[in-house]
């Protein structure tokens, strides 16, 4: 069955052009599909059907494969299908009307207010280092953007005048955001008194840039984050993300409207800002468990 795994990235990588990591992973599923087939003796990819095809899913969550996991195998599947159909190496595809397993919906980590200014309030502003780090966990908290979105950030993307910065996400989609007193203050403090003086080079165009005064990185900044972390002494997995969540359902515990936040995250589909909306239901009910006399 080899044969056809090799037909299908080579269709893959020429004729879809995917990026390299979809290819990698494509391949990985369909191959441990192939494998699995092969122990169960089928060795003709036309008896390969529905029922199979089911026995397979069922086999990668008897040995516990996360639901998006089997999800995405099923994914792999399709397309592979779908090639195999359509080189009439199969008379019909058998993944139609195969369901996707449905997912849980897991509810984002998010800090208290408390725990959001404990961890603002870690780094050192006596330091030119503290003063960089506030800056970005103050934008990043103010703002609600992505830790490559912040990263990405040059130093003409921000208005302090008017108090917003430009941020474009992958698909090139500009936004603009408000930023806070707060974050504005860190920011201000930041481009005055430091970055002028990290900077190698004068057309360095970064807004965040690390001591060898060039573009900070993504995983250069998730160091500062865990390390700020620990200092803290926070009980909790804290990842940029984590800043990006609780931006989002502080806002809606708040009363923001939830069109708004969905324009300020970037997100292309309102029914993903609508997680956060589970997060404040269930705020709303520890509350009233908490105080009401017969809860």
């Amino acid at each position: 069955m080899n044969i056809y795994l090799d037909g299908f990235t080579h269709y893959l990588a020429h004729e879809k052009e995917v990026s390299k990591n979809t290819l990698e992973s494509y391949k990985r599923d369909i191959s441990q599909f192939i494998d699995f087939f092969k122990d169960k003796n089928i060795e003709h990819i036309k008896d390969i059907n529905k029922t199979t095809i089911i026995t397979y899913l069922l086999y990668l969550q008897k040995i516990g494969k996360a639901t998006s996991t089997i999800s995405r195998n099923l994914a792999s599947i399709r397309s592979f299908c779908k090639f195999l159909l359509n080189e009439k190496y199969i008379d019909k595809d058998p993944t139609i009307h195969l369901e996707s397993p449905k997912s849980e919906k897991r509810l984002p980590a998010v800090l208290t207010l408390k725990e959001v200014e404990l961890l603002l309030a870690q780094p050192d502003e006596n330091s030119a280092k503290g003063i960089r780090d506030k800056a970005m966990l103050e934008l990043l908290y103010a703002t609600g953007i992505r830790v490559s979105e912040l990263v990405a950030l040059d130093h003409s993307h921000v208005n302090l005048d008017m108090s917003y910065i430009k941020c474009c996400n992958n698909h090139l989609k500009e936004r603009i955001i408000p930023i806070g007193s707060m974050a504005k203050k860190a920011l201000e403090k930041y481009i005055k008194t430091v970055r002028n003086n990290i900077v190698k080079e004068e057309t360095e165009k970064a807004l965040f840039v690390n001591y060898c005064g060039t573009r900070l990185t993504r995983q250069g900044f998730w160091k500062i984050i865990k390390k700020y972390t620990q200092k803290a002494k926070i009980d909790k997995k804290i990842t940029p993300h984590t800043l990006r969540h609780s931006f989002a359902t502080h806002l809606l515990q708040n009363g923001a409207d939830l069109k708004s936040v969905q324009e300020m995250l970037g997100h292309s589909d309102i029914s993903t800002t609508q997680i956060y909306t589970l997060l404040t239901k269930s705020k709303i009910k520890e509350v009233y468990n908490k105080t009401h006399p017969r809860a």
